[in-house]
């Protein structure tokens, strides 16, 4: 996994202390409401899109830039599904402990833009479109979640995003 370059600098400071981080999911949807998904070179499970916030970044932008490296897709946000906070600390291969905030995004093709996907980077091994009810495996559990709330925003009907107040 590529590591943005202000952790790896913070890391040089802190060494493997928890970090609290902004990251993105991109629940991203073709014409015939088939899902984007990649097969991570880490876990070897398929997943959305996921990423990191540069310091300064709107999550909106990271979603952008995250789905056109990872997939060469060219997306849109258009709704912003869930903010939730991680229950659990995660800990590296390396040793890095890290908890993030994520921000669920529902994104369309970008009109004119590339939708044929492919390997962008080395954080996939291969990336496609799916079917919501024909998904490959083995599904990452972030991405079960995920998909779980899209479903709920989606049957609500309402555009709001989902909310934990717990």
């Amino acid at each position: 996994m590529a590591t943005p370059e202000f952790i790896l600098e913070l890391r040089k400071k802190i060494g493997h202390d928890p970090l609290w981080l902004i990251g993105v999911s991109a629940y991203v949807e073709d014409a015939d409401g088939r899902v984007l998904l990649g097969r991570r070179s880490d876990t070897g499970e398929w997943a959305m899109v996921y990423g990191i916030n540069e310091p300064g970044e709107e999550p909106a932008v990271t979603v952008v830039r995250e789905v056109k490296e990872e997939t060469g897709v060219d997306c849109v946000p258009t709704d912003l599904v869930s903010v939730k906070s991680s229950t659990r600390m995660l800990t590296y291969g390396n040793g890095d402990q890290a908890m993030y905030m994520d921000h669920l995004f529902v994104c369309r093709l970008a009109e004119g833009g590339n939708a044929d996907p492919f390997v962008g980077d080395d954080e996939s091994l291969n990336v496609g479109w799916f079917d919501v009810d024909d998904l490959p495996s083995p599904l990452a559990a972030t991405t079960v979640e995920r998909m779980g709330y899209v479903r709920q925003w989606k049957a609500a009907g309402n555009g709001k995003a989902l909310f934990s107040l717990e």
